[in-house]
């Protein structure tokens, strides 16, 4: 098999402002993965300040590391399972890379045999178990293929609705937004909040309600708030009608976190404190919440495992991503059946995205019931050669 990488630069069509930056673009890095006849998977790895992951270090990751063991194995069915298995990539790879390489490999063994990835992982449309489901099916896809054949060709696709963020801006510029982003289908709004008067962040909220007050509200404040500051704001926010608040308090001290859920008017979601499993299944049945973010966890099958550690602890699932095209986001949209909440929409930020076939400008993201991930270039993008 053959690894290559392409680069991109992903601009947005307004900068973003949450709570500790603002962001105007992303650098993104393809790679598609080929069996040598014939078929290729795709995937994609953003760069993040956040997460210390630059373009230039998840290239050198992937044509270090990932290419040369992927020429080493046999076919993609092999390499997946490898990967599964932990012997295909080092220990510390960097977990957003893994999960282009999991991306890849999963479009890949998806297009070969004839299924897209949500019923690949299902072995052909079966409920499958959530934790550890497709783990052993993707290693060997003839049943699944044979099973999705007796299926109906015009099986219902995969489809949520997502949540739209709307960053830090004045009440005037959120509810314009949020007015237009109802009439557009939106039934989910995420907004971000932390700003340095908190009133700003009541207000913001509070407008977005009145323009729009059909649609849910979830607010991420991205961890800009003290443990005080959150006990005094949560009832304020729940009063207005926010569904979900998402990591209040700074990252680092999951145990506050975990306290402060216990006594909240309103359910609390982790996602800088429960970046991967061990940090997840730290917080199961003591948060309302786990935000899974593939690019954070390690890809699709971490995803899967974090889903079924949480499975009937009462911790609910949400799906989220970072701002990334089309190609980025569409393995969690193939997840979204699993979770409570879905906030998919990194595609929806950007002035132009690259890739399509997951949809989402009308508030619903869906994984149609196309071989592999489903997604395909919407145009020549401008690209660097690796």
């Amino acid at each position: 098999m053959r690894l290559t990488v392409r680069t991109a630069s992903l601009e947005l069509r307004t900068p973003l402002r949450i709570s500790r930056s603002v962001m105007a673009r992303r650098d993104a890095v393809w790679l598609t993965v080929e069996d040598g006849q014939g078929a290729a998977g795709h995937g994609e790895v953003v760069s993040s300040a956040y997460l210390g992951l630059s373009a230039e270090r998840a290239k050198h990751a992937l044509l270090g590391h990932a290419a040369p063991a992927l020429a080493r194995q046999p076919h993609p069915e092999a390499a997946l399972s490898a990967l599964l298995d932990g012997t295909l990539l080092p220990r510390g790879f960097p977990p957003g890379v893994t999960a282009a390489v999991d991306s890849a490999l999963l479009d890949l063994v998806g297009k070969r045999a004839g299924l897209p990835v949500h019923r690949l992982l299902t072995g052909g449309g079966g409920s499958g178990d959530p934790g550890e489901a497709g783990a052993s099916d993707t290693s060997d896809v003839s049943d699944a293929a044979d099973a999705a054949g007796k299926e109906a060709d015009d099986a219902a696709p995969v489809a949520a609705a997502t949540a739209r963020t709307i960053g830090i801006t004045d009440a005037a510029d959120a509810a314009s937004q949020a007015g237009e982003l109802a009439a557009r289908g939106f039934r989910v709004l995420k907004i971000k909040a932390g700003s340095a008067d908190p009133a700003e962040d009541l207000d913001r909220v509070a407008a977005v309600r009145d323009a729009a007050p059909g649609v849910r509200v979830l607010l991420d404040p991205n961890g800009a708030w003290t443990p005080t500051a959150a006990e005094e704001l949560l009832p304020r926010f729940a009063a207005l009608g926010v569904e979900a608040v998402e990591q209040p308090t700074a990252a680092g001290d999951p145990e506050s976190l975990a306290r402060l859920a216990e006594r909240s008017p309103v359910p609390l979601i982790a996602d800088e404190d429960a970046a991967g499993y061990d940090e997840a299944l730290r917080l199961a049945g003591r948060v309302h919440g786990v935000n899974i973010k593939l690019a954070k966890c390690g890809g699709v099958h971490q995803a899967l495992r974090i889903a079924g550690a949480l499975d009937g602890s009462g911790t609910d699932v949400m799906l989220g991503c970072l701002a990334a095209s089309s190609l980025g986001i569409a393995p969690a949209v193939h997840l979204v059946a699993r979770a409570r909440w879905v906030d998919l929409d990194g595609h929806l930020l950007l002035a132009h995205d690259p890739w399509q076939g997951i949809g989402g400008a009308d508030g619903t993201v869906r994984a149609a019931d196309r071989p592999g991930l489903g997604v395909h270039p919407a145009a020549r993008p401008e690209e660097d050669p690796a």
